[in-house]
């Protein structure tokens, strides 16, 4: 196992305040420096008796981005995210990679089914978005491992069933499943399976991780933004879709991961699934973060460039042009920094779409402070760019067009 000087700094059980480089504008609780906290003043197994939700004392396995991979307890995992170091947990998918895999190497077509994607565009809104953001931001946090972060989950699950009942034609409902993916913790992953019409094994997927977390997890944490407003974005394309009698040629799913704040776990759990399967997805995006537009800047879509498929990523630029109101722009997110890189270690073509440029997003999130109305930026008409983003990519990839 290869260590470097940094994972050495990070074993030790001395309890030291939190360098926070990120610069997230935390809420009051999370602005307390560790050191300063009654938890610094605890050992490991006092925090794991005060807490005993969290597993702190659990050993979890951490892959970083040198390829090293380290052994630590859950409570030193928390401590590295706080510290915005990224990494996978890879406990329960160590042998998720590239080498013994290969799935198909598609080529995407230019945007065609224009007629069909605005016919669905032209029926989406900011209503249901706002009114199931208000609700899914209001639990105290949806951490992966608290009871709020499974009531959440339970709540989002139900309200995709409902919007399936209410929207969707009774032969569609009868064709489409939606399945919890159970994990070793109390919070399950979502998957929605529209299936495709043709004998194709391809298969589209959109993401959104439906988890959020503080700097500390135990913490309010609202996630509004993080991941809040992906997660009703890809919902409200998903009801435009059915409500259309969405029936593509291509199987197209939808996701809504957990525990994405816990290192990706739940999307790496699905991916090794579908990898071990031989499942053929041509296609993956993940929509984490699409409410903010930073004061004095142009409203624009970030296209993630790094650690993500060019060629589906150039194809999702043409999507943006030529379905959505404002413009893309290319930014960097680095490492392990959403799901749709959990798909890209299986081998499968993935891509991110984000808010904005990496430097203008929003500063709240991993606080309290991540709501709905904390600042005029938090624009629900920009996070229904991102839903017609999602009605095109499903469309187009999907290939589904409305006679």
């Amino acid at each position: 196992m290869k260590f470097n000087p940094l994972h050495f700094a990070l074993l030790p059980l001395a309890l030291k305040a939190f360098a926070n480089p990120i610069n997230h504008a935390a809420s009051a609780d999370a602005q307390v420096p560790l050191s300063e906290s009654v938890d610094a003043q605890m050992s490991l197994s006092q925090l794991a008796d005060a807490h005993p939700q969290f597993n702190l004392d659990e050993q979890r396995l951490l892959q970083f981005e040198d390829g090293s991979e380290v052994w630590m307890t859950e409570w030193e995992k928390i401590q590295t995210k706080a510290r915005g170091v990224k990494f996978f947990d890879i406990t329960e998918t160590p042998e998720l990679n590239t080498s013994d895999f290969s799935p198909s190497s598609p080529t995407y077509k230019p945007a065609s089914l224009n007629s069909t994607v605005q016919g669905v565009i032209k029926t989406l809104s900011t209503d249901g978005p706002r009114a199931n953001l208000e609700k899914f931001s209001s639990f105290y946090n949806r951490y992966y491992r608290s009871e709020t972060g499974l009531q959440s989950q339970k709540w989002l699950y139900s309200r995709i069933k409902e919007i399936t009942a209410e929207f969707a034609s009774a032969e569609l409902r009868d064709a489409i499943s939606i399945e919890e993916f159970t994990h070793s913790w109390s919070q399950s992953s979502i998957i929605v399976s529209i299936p495709g019409t043709s004998a194709s094994d391809e298969i589209v997927v959109l993401g959104a991780h439906q988890d959020s977390t503080n700097l500390i997890p135990w913490f309010s944490a609202p996630g509004a933004d993080d991941d809040g407003s992906g997660s009703v974005t890809i919902l409200e394309a998903y009801r435009g879709l059915v409500a259309a009698g969405f029936r593509p040629n291509k199987t197209v799913e939808f996701h809504w991961y957990s525990a994405e704040e816990g290192g990706l776990l739940g999307s790496q759990a699905i991916a090794q699934n579908y990898k071990s399967k031989g499942t053929n997805v041509i296609a993956m995006i993940q929509m984490d973060m699409t409410a903010w537009v930073k004061k004095g800047t142009r409203e624009e879509v970030g296209l993630v460039v790094d650690y993500v498929d060019p060629s589906l990523t150039k194809t999702i630029g043409e999507y943006v042009d030529a379905y959505l109101d404002i413009p893309y722009v290319e930014t960097k997110c680095g490492y392990a920094c959403s799901d749709h890189a959990s798909w890209r270690k299986a081998g499968y073509p993935s891509a991110f779409a984000i808010e904005s440029a990496f430097e203008n997003d929003n500063k709240n999130i991993h606080s309290g402070r991540d709501t709905i109305d904390v600042s005029p930026e938090f624009s629900f008409s920009h996070m229904l760019e991102f839903s017609k983003l999602a009605v095109g990519f499903a469309v187009e990839l999907g290939e589904w067009e409305k006679k």
